[in-house]
């Protein structure tokens, strides 16, 4: 378990600016870190309109209204531009990115891998995989490592194998770096669709990112023909992609398609997990007393032993721990939209063409939905409190059609690797280290995260 360190520090957080942005501190803040421009008033009303170049961008964090937007009339809002902007040259037009009826098909595919019975096969793997990453912490006692990079390899070990039947050759490594590098585009990408510029235009670090683009739809392609050529058998992501057929026109998935879907799940699948543990871990050293209770109830549930997959359902609190980190620190801290046509929210209207903002990192935070907002406090999700809050108030894996299809997947995921790692080592945060908040796609450390490995 943690350590004493900084258990007084409150954790880290964005400290917003009181009013909108100038014209030109808002283009720098975009490009530095998109989620520093959010002002204040963001925080604290239940819609906030704001204007850039003459488009009027909407913040929504009202849950009624968020309600309205991803359920009652989700009809009404598709993907945004800048999110087609980022993600599309990587992921095409997969899950994630497709709308309408394209999006339908694809969902109702990937479906079945997904669903409570056929996840708890998967946990098995995810103990594997956690334990691996135990033994390998445990061989590098009074070793400093990146908790972030570290999380990152074992989820990508655990969706490699449940969902792809193993790693089929893939360097992980590289998969990694050309993520990084590609996401870490995503703020020109944010500012140039502001400006309204064209999709061709330069930008600093263009050729780097398009290298990424290329190899991790390369590596993913290579693996996509030789299952074409040699299917064995498997029942896996790969294999249900590639048997899919639309139902509305029979017609089934090509290799484009495929990749397309398979990176949205390598990519996207595996970071925001990652990123869960990655704060859970960073909360906990600053709370040695929450992690100490985790791991009572780890050993309680399994008397001692080895953690079974029978055990995880009865971690409770130990899924509070990692869905509070995710009230604080969310692994997708917005949701963009754009109105198709004029939307009334209540007393509101939203005109059609304009952004529509969940930003749910306010939302989690936000003075009108929350008590003490920036504390640490895994018991707000004891099932009691749950239930007395709106659904709507808490969206780390967004809502309604289109809620994270992998949600159960993640959660279970997280809490194996938490369970499994927390009882048998104290990772110890870099004294005076304070991580900084950075918004890409995902909400990250921007430094990584040091925590030394110590005898648990």
């Amino acid at each position: 378990m943690p350590g004493q360190a900084a258990a007084t520090l409150p954790p880290s957080k964005i400290t917003p600016p009181d009013q909108p942005l100038s014209p030109w501190r808002l283009v720098r803040t975009v490009v530095r870190n998109p989620i520093e421009a959010w002002p204040k008033p963001v925080y604290e009303q239940p819609l906030y309109r704001s204007r850039f170049m003459g488009r009027e961008t909407v913040f929504v964090t009202d849950p009624d209204l968020v309600r309205q937007v991803l359920v009652d009339q989700a009809d009404a809002f598709v993907k945004a531009e800048s999110l087609r902007r980022a993600l599309q040259p990587v992921l095409g037009d997969a899950i994630l990115t497709a709308d309408g009826a394209r999006w339908r098909w694809q969902r109702q595919a990937a479906a079945p891998l997904f669903r409570p019975d056929q996840i708890r096969t998967y946990v098995p793997a995810m103990i594997a995989a956690a334990e691996r990453r135990r033994e390998l912490w445990l061989s590098r006692l009074g070793e400093e490592v990146n908790v972030g990079q570290e999380m990152l390899h074992t989820t990508f070990d655990i969706i490699a194998e449940t969902m792809l039947s193993g790693r089929g050759g893939i360097d992980v490594d590289r998969v990694e770096r050309g993520a990084m590098d590609y996401s870490d585009s995503i703020s020109w990408v944010i500012l140039l669709t502001l400006l309204r510029a064209p999709r061709w235009m330069p930008y600093p670090g263009r050729r780097r990112v398009e290298r990424a683009r290329d190899y991790l739809r390369a590596e993913v392609e290579r693996m996509v023909a030789v299952r074409r050529r040699r299917d064995q058998g498997r029942n896996d992501l790969v294999a249900r992609l590639l048997a899919v057929t639309d139902p509305e026109t029979g017609r089934s998935m090509s290799d484009r398609d495929v990749v397309d879907n398979l990176l949205t799940f390598l990519v996207a699948g595996h970071e925001t997990t990652a990123l869960a543990l990655t704060w859970s871990f960073y909360l906990l050293n600053l709370h040695p007393e929450i992690a100490e209770r985790v791991v009572r109830e780890v050993e309680t549930v399994t008397q001692g032993g080895l953690l079974r997959a029978e055990h995880v359902e009865a971690l409770s609190y130990t899924r509070q721990v990692v869905h509070e980190a995710m009230r604080l620190y969310p692994p997708a801290p917005v949701v963009v939209r754009a109105a198709t046509r004029d939307v009334s929210l209540g007393a509101e209207v939203i005109r059609a063409g304009s952004p529509t903002y969940i930003p749910i990192y306010a939302i989690h935070r936000h003075r009108l939905l929350w008590d003490e907002p920036d504390t640490f406090d895994p018991d707000r999700f004891a099932p009691e409190a749950v239930k007395a809050r709106h659904r709507y108030a808490y969206l780390p894996f967004g809502a309604g059609p289109r809620i994270c299809i992998g949600m159960s997947f993640a959660l279970l995921e997280a809490v194996v690797i938490l369970a499994t790692l927390l009882r048998s080592v104290r990772l110890r945060l870099r004294p005076g280290y304070v991580p900084e908040l950075k918004q890409r796609i995902t909400l990250r450390p921007a430094a990584g995260m040091p925590l030394r490995v110590e005898p648990g």
